[in-house]
């Protein structure tokens, strides 16, 4: 018999309804404006690690392809460069990812720009959002560095490549591919270090390679660091704040790497976003970025151990 009823119990749709009326209250309280931008454009993100759904439509002699958007950020950053001061959205985003406990491919994501805010300011202001829905007193805070040195007692700024593949061989067997020093990184943060975390922590300043549209910064010893976060609870990545990158000329320069990149490794090849580029040319004010799951922030609120039983319709059901 063909699966009809919701995945979400009828308790669950009320504690969304209340999530979103105590998100928007958090964000009304700071006078922080609620916009909206297009699902669907006419490009999407190049970040190599997330693959995006399309589109192509036929008019009569007129064919366009269209992107359903990852995360609303190019456009809100359009909207930050047209004067709109400090913004957020809640919205629906889409990624091509395979089912899990805590993914669905189309999920809701909450996003925010404050104006003049250090990576400090924002993390502080996560904290007060996600312990205020939660009812969590605090929430620590490590570096990219801390977080190395106390699992692994490695240093992963100054460890040699070559080491660093070692290290990531004696704990993960790894099958095929060609492997890099960001991809060791990785393996070992999400399959070594985070399944041996409980309750939540930020971790800061990573390595300047895992940049993606952050700033880049020297550290107190000195290391060059992407001025970036990552809130994780419970095992799950919760939500991803940058320093923003406001230059242009770089922001060109990391976008057409990634399109290097996905050409030489047989992943679509994006359009570049020349809209966001004239944008960054006018001028983007100085800001701080966060990208927040309210699926998983769900989660956390209601205890639910699987992402299945917040979402009114999974993608395998919808």
């Amino acid at each position: 018999m063909m699966t009809w009823q919701p995945s979400a119990s009828l308790k669950m749709l009320k504690a969304r309804a209340q999530l979103l009326a105590s998100i928007r209250l958090f964000f009304a309280e700071r006078q922080v404006l609620e916009v909206e931008t297009p699902l669907l454009a006419h490009t999407t993100a190049s970040d190599i690690h997330i693959q995006s759904w399309r589109g192509v439509n036929s008019f009569g002699s007129n064919t366009q392809t269209k992107y359903l958007q990852t995360s609303p950020e190019f456009a809100m950053k359009r909207l930050l460069c047209s004067g709109s001061g400090s913004i957020y959205q809640i919205c629906k985003a889409f990624r091509v990812e395979e089912n899990s406990r805590c993914h669905n491919p189309e999920f809701t994501m909450l996003e925010w720009y404050r104006l003049d805010f250090s990576l400090a300011d924002l993390m502080q202001e996560v904290t007060q959002l996600v312990c205020q829905m939660t009812n969590q007193a605090a929430i620590p805070r490590y570096t990219y560095r801390e977080v190395f040195q106390n699992y692994l007692d490695i240093d992963p700024h100054t460890i040699s490549t070559d080491a660093l593949e070692q290290m990531t061989r004696d704990h993960i067997e790894l099958v095929g591919g060609e492997f890099q020093r960001n991809d060791f990184l990785q393996l070992l943060l999400s399959e070594v270090i985070e399944p041996h975390t409980r309750g939540s922590w930020f971790i800061y300043d990573y390595p300047e390679p895992q940049a993606a549209l952050a700033q880049i910064a020297q550290d107190d010893l000195g290391a060059s660091v992407a001025r970036r976060f990552e809130l994780f609870c419970n095992g799950m990545e919760i939500a991803n704040g940058y320093q923003e990158l406001a230059d242009p000329v770089e922001q060109q320069r990391r976008f057409e790497l990634d399109l290097a990149y996905r050409e030489k490794h047989q992943l679509e090849v994006y359009p570049l976003d020349e809209r966001l580029l004239a944008a960054l040319k006018t001028g983007l004010p100085p800001c701080a970025g966060v990208a927040l799951g309210v699926d998983r922030l769900l989660m956390l609120v209601t205890g639910a151990t699987g992402i299945d039983q917040v979402l009114n319709f999974t993608t395998d059901i919808a």
